[in-house]
């Protein structure tokens, strides 16, 4: 059963709520400024409607404050519905991802932007063409001699005839199709959306990164050093 805590607000025209109400004080949110996992630390209120209050909260850690729409369900009880919108949440990528692709780590971050702004018709897009960055930019420092027909080959394709790791590339191929299902009219993959995308390319960036340091170590320690 979660918490329940009574707050003190006021009516939307300015004058006190004498009928404070109660809230749901769930599991930590994510501070939606300093990305923290916080306890919710309620101020105040502003009842907008019968069913919907606006609370101001604070951050324990950061001590910015934000707004939390809360809604009453049929128990009286008001539980939080979202919260209003701080930081941007970029995502940190290695060393090694980002001096292959920087662009992949512009386009997935723009992506998530989007995501962020529940702009979801066109995140999704986006992580297609971050996916594709991603793969191509690997592929080409692993065969620079074919760099021309790489970056010419539908992405499909230079999966199929470059990436090496079977495993992988059926993984890139599926997350190819997923992606391209962000694109079309009708959907193919009903069970999927962009989380399990998401997913896919954070498995693709794990490989790609494993390649990139092993290659690292084995250029820097070369010869044979045993005693």
């Amino acid at each position: 059963m979660p918490d329940i805590k009574q707050v003190d607000g006021y009516l939307i025209g300015g004058s006190q709520d004498h009928n404070p109400i109660q809230i749901e004080i769930g599991s930590a949110l994510d501070c939606p400024f300093c990305h923290a996992d916080i306890d919710i630390q309620p101020i105040t209120y502003l009842r907008i409607d019968e069913s919907s209050v606006h609370i101001f909260l604070k951050c324990k850690k950061c001590r910015n404050s934000f707004v939390g729409y809360y809604i009453k369900k049929p128990t009286n009880i008001y539980h939080l519905d979202r919260l209003s919108r701080g930081n941007f949440r970029f995502k940190k990528f290695g060393e090694k991802i980002e001096e292959l692709s920087p662009d992949f780590v512009k386009i997935y971050n723009q992506s998530e932007h989007a995501e962020q702004e529940e702009l979801d018709e066109i995140s999704g897009i986006g992580y297609r063409k971050a996916l594709e960055f991603l793969v191509k930019d690997f592929l080409i420092h692993k065969q620079p001699d074919k760099e021309n027909d790489i970056k010419k080959k539908f992405l499909g394709k230079c999966i199929e005839d470059y990436l090496e790791n079977e495993r992988i590339k059926e993984l890139a191929k599926r997350a190819t199709w997923l992606g391209n299902d962000e694109t079309h009219y009708e959907r193919v993959w009903q069970d999927k959306d962009v989380e399990d995308l998401k997913k896919m390319i954070n498995i693709l960036v794990n490989y790609v990164e494993t390649e990139l340091l092993t290659d690292s170590y084995l250029e820097d320690m070369t010869g044979n050093k045993d005693k």
